[in-house]
């Protein structure tokens, strides 16, 4: 169920995960999120595609074991992320699969707004149509709990 809405919906396949895994290695920028009280691997995410000129950077290639879903955990996770990212930028993008609404969903209720859609070639994968959301730091300072 973590890949049914995500454009490569068979993640889940040993070379398809370990491609994606290499690409988040490779990065630099890849977390690999772990439960504090269980010690459980319960998810990744990374930052990426740092924009000097632009003051921006993206965060995402987030996922969650499906037993979090619902809790408070991805919200965790991307204050934890934004709160880090809004140190050094002005901006952070968010580049969520067109097919994908618990992301955008998500993401939303954060306060990140939909600016577009474009072709992206994510790395080590393949280009793919994504949405495009922006959060800027002034709106993350009024909306972060």
């Amino acid at each position: 169920m973590i890949w049914e809405q995500h454009p490569d919906r068979n993640r889940y396949e040993k070379p398809v995960f370990e491609k994606f895994f290499r690409g988040a290695i490779e990065s630099g920028g890849a977390f690999l999120v772990v439960g504090k009280k269980s010690d459980e691997v319960i998810g990744s995410s990374r930052f990426y595609d740092f924009d000097e000129n632009k003051n921006s950077i993206a965060i995402g290639y987030t996922f969650l074991a499906r037993k979090y879903w619902g809790t408070t955990y991805n919200r965790a996770l991307k204050n934890l992320m934004l709160n880090y990212a809004f140190k050094f930028v002005e901006k952070v993008i968010f580049h969520i699969g067109v097919k994908n609404i618990r992301s955008q969903k998500a993401i939303e209720k954060l306060g990140a707004k939909y600016i577009g859609k474009k072709e992206i070639v994510y790395p080590s994968e393949n280009e793919r149509l994504s949405f495009i959301y922006e959060m800027d730091k002034s709106t993350w300072v009024r909306t972060a709990v």
